[in-house]
């Protein structure tokens, strides 16, 4: 296949990295979790961008809105005018998927070499915590799979809601039930493949976590006020007072006061 000869490099870079995690003591199915650490750690600044990323369209979530009520109609313009307010306030909206899209090839080339491990079985227990029986079998080959998969599920649910804060309702509820749609497919995949993505799930909530309590929440934008958001070149003007209506009628009422008449003495005009 195309893709596999593509990956050949990175397939074999992988699987390096196990032999030598493997050398140093560990069992392989422990080897797969320290390669997900490890890959996770080198993921960190591109974390970093997506969590400022999600911050800023968080703290821009008004103006996004507005803009969305005024071009519902109109999807072209609704797409330029979105595309030209990220690049007024330096939004980088597919920075939020960094992470995921640069774990793709690894997870690709994760799963080619767990092939090549059911193909020919490498020296040492391929069994996880006597758990998991063969870290290299589809993970529908034995009932401790289905359990991983069930792990997998509610750590991706769990994932997903941690990292879609600034998602629209039904973006965030396809992605809520994508992990589901996708079980008859992973049930095939190796059970080393199953355990790799699921501790890459735990990362990330344990991620979400740390960010929610140390992480400082980014504050509306700078120039708005509490009584509206800011207002941009794309933002509708506000619409004049009726005709007839003056400042004066708009302007509040004096307050009453609640003591007594405040009483003015006048001199007395000295007599002649």
């Amino acid at each position: 296949m195309i893709v596999a000869s593509i990956l050949t490099p990175l397939e074999d870079l992988l699987r390096h990295i196990l032999n030598a995690l493997h050398s140093l003591g560990l069992p392989w199915a422990w080897s797969i979790v320290g390669l997900t650490i490890i890959v996770r750690m080198l993921l960190v600044p591109l974390t970093v961008k997506q969590i400022h990323s999600m911050q800023n369209m968080q703290a821009h979530a008004p103006q996004m809105k507005e803009i969305q009520r005024k071009y519902k109609g109109d999807r072209t313009k609704l797409n330029e005018e979105l595309m030209k307010f990220y690049k007024e306030n330096n939004i980088n909206p597919a920075a939020s998927c960094l992470p995921l899209v640069a774990q793709l090839p690894v997870f690709i080339g994760l799963f080619y070499t767990l092939r090549h491990f059911a193909k020919h079985p490498p020296a040492g227990d391929l069994s996880w915590l006597h758990f998991v029986p063969n870290i290299a079998k589809h993970a529908n080959s034995h009932w401790s799979g289905y359990v991983l998969l069930t792990i997998y599920v509610l750590s991706q649910v769990a994932s997903t809601y941690f990292m879609s804060g600034t998602m629209q309702k039904s973006q965030r509820y396809l992605m809520l039930v994508l992990p589901f749609v996708f079980i008859p497919f992973i049930l095939k995949f190796p059970t080393g493949l199953v355990l790799y993505w699921m501790t890459t799930n735990l990362w990330t909530v344990g991620q979400g976590l740390i960010t929610r309590r140390l992480m400082p929440k980014v504050g509306p934008p700078f120039g708005s006020s509490p009584s509206g958001p800011k207002r941009s070149s794309r933002t509708p003007p506000k619409q004049p007072p009726p005709e007839g209506e003056t400042a004066s009628a708009a302007a509040p009422a004096p307050k009453p006061s609640n003591g007594p008449p405040r009483r003015v003495k006048r001199k007395k005009k000295a007599r002649r």
